[in-house]
């Protein structure tokens, strides 16, 4: 069975985005084992507003060419064969795309599928790349989870820049 990764960039005081959405305090300075990342899956899901946003950067996508699916009740369409669009009852098409052959699927975002993945317990695995600057305000990581989640620390890897990279499986 394929695993679904979760896989952020985190403030040190747990947001995902600034106060304005912003994501300019994420570290792009060197890979911090992206590509090592990127070679062991092959699908991604992503929230609307995610893939809203991964639209106006197209050029710029660290996923281009992976299958694309991206969960919404209120988009009617995707402009690309590389993405399909999942909507209603998402649980059946979950287990199903789980189930394909394939390498493992990243867990891209937005907040509100991440909260969903988490109450489901469809989350594999937690890769946090936590960066060392303290927001203040923005979106949270983790909202309206409905209850606790024991994690096992699987990995970890500190740089010379203080980002810390944490991988945890549910325990």
């Amino acid at each position: 069975m394929r695993k679904i990764i979760l896989g952020l960039a985190v403030s040190l005081d747990g947001f995902i985005e600034g106060p304005n959405g912003e994501y300019d305090w994420c570290f792009t300075d060197q890979d911090y084992g992206l590509t090592d990342f990127f070679k062991g899956i092959d699908s991604i899901f992503m929230g609307r507003k995610s893939y809203e946003m991964a639209q106006q950067s197209a050029e710029s996508n660290p996923w281009k060419g992976m299958k694309t699916y991206v969960f919404s009740n209120t988009l009617k369409s995707v402009d690309s064969k590389e993405v399909e669009l999942i909507s209603g009852d998402i649980e059946k098409r979950v287990n199903e795309l789980r189930l394909q052959q394939g390498k493992d699927i990243w867990l891209f975002g937005g907040a509100e599928l991440l909260t969903s993945f988490v109450n489901s317990n469809w989350v594999d695995e937690y890769w946090l790349s936590v960066h060392p600057i303290v927001l203040g305000s923005g979106k949270p990581l983790f909202q309206n989870i409905m209850q606790r989640k024991r994690l096992k620390l699987i990995h970890s890897k500190v740089y010379e820049t203080g980002l810390v990279s944490l991988r945890y499986r549910p325990d």
